[in-house]
């Protein structure tokens, strides 16, 4: 999916103008990164709120047009008032072509209802991580990344390290090679009758 946002330039800062434009339907913004400076922009808030809702706007390459000057971002960081359907703020991070970028990028659990742990076991799938971080080229940038489910068993995790990424992607960890998803194992009749035994003495 591929998004492309009109904005316009500010020159105007501060919580006051910051208001003045979301009372026109604006949405104030900034720009940065690269060789560039910084540069302070607004966007339409009804096209801003729609794109939000949007699974991929946060894991894809955008193509933010300034004042008609195409610009290729990724989302950094938005602000959403706590129970309103306002967007507050947006920051973008510019990119280009030849230097890599970090970014999180949703995992998309499929074949849950064959796995050995579920189908067999009666398990339930537990999802501990939804999302990973991976560094990779802007065109090499995937909207999700599908963890299939169909050889996990009772008992058993997926890390990160071990969920399949597409070509020209690596994982970013920070520490630990943590569990993405998992089927617990069930605890039998038995053990609970002797935990209760154990309690009760």
């Amino acid at each position: 999916m591929k998004f492309q946002i009109e904005a316009r330039k500010r020159t105007l800062q501060g919580s006051g103008a910051s208001r003045r434009l979301r009372r026109q339907g604006r949405v104030p913004a900034i720009i940065y990164g690269g060789p560039r400076p910084p540069e302070l922009i607004d966007i339409d808030h009804n096209q801003a709120l729609l794109n939000h809702a949007k699974e991929a706007f946060h894991s894809s390459v955008l193509t933010l047009l300034v004042d008609g000057v195409a610009e290729s971002v990724v989302l950094r960081d938005s602000q959403v008032h706590p129970w309103k359907p306002v967007i507050l703020h947006v920051d973008f991070q510019r990119v280009d072509a030849e230097h890599v970028i970090h970014q999180r990028i949703p995992l998309h659990f499929i074949n849950a209802e064959i796995a050995p742990g579920v189908k067999l076991s009666g398990g339930n799938v537990s999802h501990v991580h939804n999302e990973i971080e991976v560094s990779c080229l802007p065109q090499d940038l995937p909207a999700y990344i599908e963890v299939d489910l169909k050889d996990l068993e009772s008992g058993h995790a997926i890390h990160a390290s071990e969920v399949v990424l597409p070509t020209g992607v690596k994982l970013v960890l920070h520490g630990d090679d943590y569990v993405v998803v998992s089927i617990p194992a069930k605890r039998s009749s038995a053990e609970g009758e002797d935990g209760e035994a154990a309690t009760g003495a």
